[in-house]
């Protein structure tokens, strides 16, 4: 009798234990530790992105209004200066001061007419201020749709990590589930279930940095639309990864024919040369001429009269600053196509190590689609069902679960740094980039 008391003894202090196991209190937290907000507003495409921060980006707005201004400014540039009233009073006696019918007073009206080709030069300048503040316009737009195309990729990739978050999560609750049948009918030990509780609790690490991402993201874009940085935004598409880059020559050739900078760089040469030919201009002589009404003293034969004046600058006397002027606006020239050439350069290596970079990503691309993900899906599959018939342990399902896990956020990671090098690649050529898109080795939902 005592031996069988002692036995039952042992059996429920078994039970008990394996009742209290503080897995099984903890494990129930476990389901909303992981889980993740779902999108509450409208998902938007990259093209309705695009347009809504053409419309209100502050920075282009800022771009457009210094246009408006150069504009504006156009007008005023060839009109004529403002015309003048002159009066004069001669002879007018100093005993009677207030005489004015024994003086002659003189009423002028004049107007300054510079030499001919300097208002349509100073049109041209104006012009010219107008086509470079447009080309600073055109680059803004195209800086703010880069950065708004790698925004919206950083969101795309952060909504398929949380997708295969998810289904991480539900794996783990699966092994973990596993786990915890075999643990009670006494076939694995107990390390099984903490390694099933800690893998579990592992993802809501990544989580918060998936979160964290997300929601960076998000501030950027909608500051990049002029909204609020906190406020919810979500985003819809499809990744097109290209059979083929462009060559870079083809590029090259693109970006000299569509690149903002370099037609603000040429247009600033032709400032320069404006400004040049009006400096040139400057041995020109200015004419100015009046004409006006004289009234004579009551005395005089004729006491009504008119009088013509006119007057010419001389510009020869005055040699050294002339040539001042010109020396100084040829050296612009020098200048302004050397800074084209420069800039030319620089967009032409932006456009290499776009390219290079962008062809590399799309190799890992290729690489995770066609090989290493498939293989890496199918390896954690077997292993779960491996587990679950015992025909494997848990550190191996762990082991598979974390190479899946890895592969995956590198896909994704690869396949954002390719759309941002495209964008990258876009802002340098300054117009889009065609790209054939391949079909997916794999389908990606979300």
């Amino acid at each position: 009798m005592k031996a069988i008391c002692i036995a039952v003894l042992v059996i429920g202090t078994s039970i008990l234990a394996r009742s209290q196991d503080p897995f099984s209190v903890a494990s129930n937290l476990l389901p909303a530790q992981v889980s993740h907000s779902q999108p509450t507003v409208p998902a938007m495409t990259l093209e309705h992105l695009e347009q809504i921060a053409l419309q209100t980006n502050p920075e282009i707005k800022v771009a457009a209004r210094r246009v408006a201004v150069a504009e504006a400014h156009l007008p005023s540039a060839s009109a004529l200066d403002d015309a003048s009233l002159t009066y004069r009073g001669w002879q007018i006696p100093f005993k009677q001061p207030w005489n004015y019918n024994a003086a002659q007073n003189m009423f002028m009206v004049g107007q300054a007419l510079p030499a001919p080709g300097k208002r349509a030069l100073r049109s041209a300048i104006a012009g010219d201020e107008i086509e470079i503040a447009k080309a600073a316009l055109e680059a803004k737009r195209r800086e703010v749709q880069a950065r708004v195309r790698k925004a919206f990729y950083d969101l795309l990739r952060n909504a398929d990590q949380l997708r295969v978050h998810d289904q991480q999560v539900a794996i783990s609750r699966q092994g973990l589930e596993a786990a915890r049948i075999k643990y009670t009918v006494g076939r694995v030990p107990q390390q099984d279930v903490l390694k099933a509780q800690v893998a579990l609790t592992r993802l809501l690490e990544h989580l918060l940095m998936l979160e964290q991402d997300g929601e960076l993201a998000r501030a950027s874009l909608n500051t990049l639309l002029a909204r609020d940085p906190a406020s919810p935004i979500e985003v819809a598409g499809e990744e097109a990864i290209p059979a083929q880059l462009p060559s870079i020559s083809e590029l090259q050739q693109i970006a000299v024919d569509s690149r903002p900078e370099l037609a603000r760089a040429q247009a600033a040469i032709k400032l320069a040369g404006d400004e040049a030919r009006l400096a040139g201009k400057g041995y020109a002589p200015d004419l100015n001429v009046s004409a006006g009404y004289m009234l004579m003293p009551r005395a005089s034969e004729f006491r009504n009269n008119y009088m013509i004046e006119g007057s010419v600058s001389l510009p020869w006397l005055n040699r050294r600053k002339h040539d001042a002027e010109i020396s100084e606006a040829k050296v612009r020239i020098s200048v302004q196509q050397a800074e084209f050439e420069a800039a030319r350069s620089m967009v032409f290596q932006q456009i290499q190590e776009a390219l290079i970079r962008a062809g590399s990503a799309k190799k890992l691309v290729d690489f995770y689609r066609g090989s290493l993900r498939p293989q890496t899906e199918t390896m954690l599959r077997s292993t779960v069902i491996a587990y679950e018939n015992d025909h494997t342990d848990f550190l191996n399902l762990l082991d598979s679960q974390n190479a899946t896990l890895d592969v995956d956020f590198s896909y994704f990671r690869a396949i954002a740094e390719f759309e941002a090098a495209m964008a990258d690649l876009e802002l340098a050529v300054g117009a889009p980039v065609a790209r054939a898109s391949q079909p997916p080795t794999i389908e990606v939902t979300r």
